[in-house]
């Protein structure tokens, strides 16, 4: 059994919306209390653990958030559970100590209350206190629902829906298109071209952030001239987020474009192991890597591959596959960056420099 994630996009009406707005602030107010409770037991040098936190909230949220009635409790659960894992995570050194949530922050909650607790047929999902909600789009998984997070972005709701899948085949995917012509496929991953494939397919980087960089730039200089808080420093936010949305759903969309086309080409895939967190460093590559997220291409790839039983063979770190001769696997060690062509000079191989390295890559 595995489990799976498909981000939804909702479309509910008006008082839907409202509704969902609610729950978040209340899911923002009950981890708030807990960790404010969390601070005052470290003072007294007194560990208070979730459910002795449950406790306390229960008790005085009749009083002081009388207005949360008509909402479902589990927002502030859930929200109490999260600051559990919060602390957890801090006290093995994973994490920073939890902060507060604020209202200009990240807009979400947790709408389950445990396995099989939310509903979904076709096109409408059933959320507590809020009823049948339609969605964009039909849930790819079939098997039971575990967990279920309601967010809001650029002024859109989605939809995190989490399935333990019960058996191997219930992926409701498209055919396979290329299954007459499978091969192992190496893969070099750059910036200019975001994927070169060792059978020849090369897929285009569309550098979003690049493309829309004074748009966004114009958006932020909108966003400092308004007074905060005002409705056109509203406004203004709203344009920015739509800029950031935009520069995101392209950059995300070319990923999952190119990745469902290698997999269905390939019968293996060999990649290269990127440290991305090292990479960054270079402060020349920095901002066009980050573009770029490669990364997230990679991810992408490997989660794919894995639905549909391709393996994926990783490189070693630092596997020279650039500088290594595809045709003959003597090693060019003068070879610079700047050099698009690759030239061996033991055999006289030539060939696009990206495309040597996929086919270095490529398992045998």
């Amino acid at each position: 059994m595995t489990l799976r994630t498909q981000k939804i996009e909702l479309n509910p009406n008006n008082k839907q919306s409202t509704c969902m707005s609610k729950h978040c602030g209340y899911r923002r107010v009950a981890f708030n209390f807990a960790l404010s409770s969390f601070k005052v037991g470290l003072d007294n040098d007194e560990w208070r653990t979730e459910q002795d936190i449950r406790k306390e909230f229960n008790t005085v949220k009749s009083d002081k958030f009388d207005w949360c009635k008509e909402l479902s409790q589990n927002a502030s659960k859930n929200a109490i559970r999260d600051l559990g894992d919060a602390v957890t995570r801090w006290k093995k050194g994973q994490n920073k100590f939890p902060v507060y949530k604020n209202r200009s922050g990240k807009c979400s909650y947790q709408a389950d209350n445990g396995e099989g607790t939310v509903e979904v047929y076709k096109k409408r999902i059933n959320l507590s206190k809020i009823g049948w909600i339609r969605m964009r789009e039909e849930l790819q998984w079939t098997g039971e629902i575990t967990k279920v997070v309601v967010s809001k972005h650029n002024n859109k709701w989605y939809a995190s829906i989490t399935v333990r899948r019960l058996e191997s085949n219930n992926y409701k995917h498209q055919p396979l298109l290329f299954d007459d012509c499978k091969q192992p496929i190496g893969i070099d991953v750059g910036i200019n071209t975001l994927a070169t494939c060792s059978n020849g397919d090369t897929y285009d980087n569309p550098r979003p952030l690049k493309r829309y960089e004074r748009k966004l730039a114009r958006a932020n200089r909108r966003l400092s001239r308004r007074r905060k808080g005002s409705q056109n420093w509203y406004k203004a936010k709203a344009m920015l987020s739509g800029v950031h949305a935009r520069i995101s759903n392209i950059r995300e969309d070319a990923h999952h474009q190119a990745t469902i086309r290698i997999v269905h080409k390939a019968s293996a895939i060999g990649i290269e192991t990127l440290k991305v967190t090292n990479m960054l460093k270079n402060r020349k590559l920095a901002k066009a890597l980050s573009d770029s997220a490669l990364g997230g291409f990679l991810t992408k790839l490997k989660y794919k591959a894995d639905r549909r039983g391709i393996p994926v063979t990783e490189a070693p770190q630092f596997f020279a596959s650039s500088k290594t001769c595809s045709h003959c696997g003597h090693k060019k060690v003068d070879l610079t960056f700047s050099e698009r062509i690759y030239h061996c000079h033991e055999c006289g191989f030539e060939c696009d420099r990206d495309l040597n390295a996929a086919i270095n890559l490529c398992p045998t």
